[in-house]
């Protein structure tokens, strides 16, 4: 199976008196690979780190200290 080289991340929260936000990330992936043996991908601040299953499943990984992040969906880009 081919493993994509970018994905498009879609974080998605509710604003109190706006409404749905919807914030997207383009994600590159990288040489290394995470706990879960999957490719890790990451942003070009290399902030945003996330390692991404075949399956689509999202793991975010915390690049400093205080981090909570959303857990986002994926999705693949040519």
């Amino acid at each position: 199976m081919h493993t994509p080289d970018r994905y498009r991340l879609i974080f998605t929260h509710q604003e109190s008196g706006v409404g749905v936000i919807t914030d997207e990330v383009v994600v590159e992936r990288t040489d290394t690979f995470g706990p879960g043996g999957n490719p890790v991908y990451s942003d070009p601040t290399g902030i945003l780190r996330a390692e991404i299953s075949t399956a689509g499943e999202v793991r975010m990984l915390a690049s400093g200290g205080y981090q909570s992040p959303m857990v986002p969906t994926a999705e693949p880009l040519p």
